[in-house]
């Protein structure tokens, strides 16, 4: 698990195509890797990724064909800046929210405007998981921990503040970029305890499911 809240930012120094899928080294920066240990989880722009082999400054991590079908990991190159964070210690504050690294879906940036020293930004979204955001609630892009502004059924928008802009990778991005993105986890398990074994979910109004149960208004 982790919070959302970025630690350092990284860069992809190496990307090797292994029998159809991707070994990435990732050059760590600030990231503090003093007490990690093989196995252990960092998420990558939002993605769990397990360190195969760590070094002084950098680690090595395996992407299997299904992270880089549904993450934006594939289109990574050389060069390319990335968000990290370490997997929350038990100590650790829970300054955005609990995110898993396990990535919902691919949006993309539509539109970019500034809103007086924040800057607004609103993304497409997948339909299947526009109806896991809500107002007010969280959202992880590109493993940062936000709050959504305003959704609709094909897009959210959220407000970053200068300081986001600067620690993380989204100052970065321009309309029409790609981006990961991870629905609250309560969101999820939420829908799955109130449909229960029921096999087709075709009949569920998700917005009246969820408004009834007190967690959206």
């Amino acid at each position: 698990m982790f919070t959302g809240i970025i630690q350092a930012i990284g860069q992809i120094k190496r990307v090797e195509q292994r029998q159809g899928d991707v070994r990435l080294t990732v050059a760590t920066a600030g990231l503090d890797l003093a007490d990690a240990a093989l196995g252990d989880s960092i998420a990558v722009n939002g993605v769990c990724l397990t360190a195969v082999e760590l070094s002084s400054g950098q680690f090595v991590a395996d992407v299997s064909n299904e992270t880089l079908s549904t993450t934006t990991v594939g289109d990574t190159a050389v060069g390319t800046r990335v968000n990290l964070e370490c997997a929350l210690q038990a100590q650790t504050r829970l300054g955005g929210h609990l995110v898993s690294g396990h990535v919902d879906g691919v949006g993309k940036l539509i539109e970019r405007k500034a809103d007086a020293r924040s800057v607004r930004f609103t993304f497409a979204m997948p339909v299947e998981i526009a109806r896991y955001v809500a107002q007010k609630g969280s959202i992880c892009i590109d493993g940062i921990s936000l709050t959504v502004n305003t959704v609709d059924d094909e897009s959210f928008s959220v407000n970053i503040v200068p300081h986001t802009l600067e620690m993380t990778t989204l100052g970065d991005r321009q309309e029409g970029d790609s981006v990961n993105l991870e629905v609250d986890v309560i969101a999820r398990y939420l829908e799955r305890l109130m449909i229960g074994g029921k096999k087709s979910e075709a009949s569920v109004d998700y917005e009246t499911l969820l408004q009834n149960s007190g967690f959206i208004k």
